[in-house]
């Protein structure tokens, strides 16, 4: 049987570490102010945006087939 003691301390350091992961998680969300912009890559000359058949996915594709 398990020490009373012991485990109701181990109860109490839990909470407690959880209160302050809290309180710091509150901190860091009310000093960071207004959030960043995204920045949006543009593309360049005549190369699509987007999803891209490349050899590493078309390789992917070959092994994936059953």
């Amino acid at each position: 049987m398990k020490d009373k003691t012991k485990t109701s301390a181990d109860r109490r350091r839990f909470l407690q570490m959880a209160g302050l992961g809290a309180v710091a998680t509150g901190a860091a969300v009310g000093l960071a102010g207004k959030p960043a912009a995204a920045k949006v890559p543009t593309a360049s000359g005549t190369a699509a945006a987007g999803y891209r058949e490349t050899e590493h996915v078309k390789r992917y594709y070959a092994l994936a087939r059953m």
